[in-house]
């Protein structure tokens, strides 16, 4: 598996970052930076959310880089904090303030959108692609946070089972029925708008 390569560079600049050198600790994150922001904005949906979720990561990051062990990949380490300041600002949230569903489904112009790449498309091709990344989009913004979590760190940023279990400190077997449960109901969000997905 590519991510289980060892990347010595990484390794280095870990212990320098331990050691107290800020120079280490500012590589690391613009080495981490766009891969923790793009899943902190698939998790919540909106771009000012995304980059306070990606900041407080990497500060969680900053105060307990002593405890990383070195166990499981930086990578994989580093999704789980994300992942979980990410669950812990839907808990305040949901403390603060009893928001509508539709206002945590809201996307603003444009979001998802700006992550698919088509080399040459015509205008009616970009505008259906624009709505179909909008109403998927939409429909995972809408899952409970733990079937959202598992269908991001899946398919949209292609961690193994073992990966996304090592994530959510849950066994392989649990990763695999609870992301097969998160298949089975954003497929029943985009049943009514199939002929859209050409599905």
């Amino acid at each position: 598996m590519q991510d289980r390569v060892v990347d010595l560079e990484e390794k280095r600049l870990i212990q320098r970052a331990r050691g107290g050198d800020t120079e280490a600790m500012g590589l690391l994150i613009h080495r981490y930076q766009k891969h923790v922001y793009n899943l902190a904005y698939r998790l919540c949906g909106h771009y000012d959310d995304a980059n306070d979720i990606a900041q407080e990561a990497f500060l969680r990051v900053f105060h307990s880089l002593n405890h990383f062990r070195g166990e499981a990949n930086f990578s994989t380490w580093l999704y789980r904090i994300v992942t979980n300041v990410f669950l812990d600002e839907r808990k305040k949230q949901r403390v603060r303030s009893h928001n509508s569903l539709e206002e945590y489904m809201e996307l603003e112009d444009s979001t998802v959108a700006r992550q698919i790449e088509d080399p040459s498309p015509g205008p009616e091709d970009a505008i259906t692609a624009k709505e179909r990344s909008d109403v998927i989009g939409a429909a995972v913004l809408s899952l409970p946070e733990t079937q959202r979590v598992m269908i991001v760190l899946y398919h949209f940023q292609e961690r193994s089972y073992e990966e996304i279990a090592e994530i959510m400190n849950m066994p392989i077997g649990t990763v695999k029925s609870r992301l097969n449960r998160a298949r089975l109901a954003l497929r029943n969000k985009l049943d009514s708008v199939r002929e859209l997905l050409g599905a």
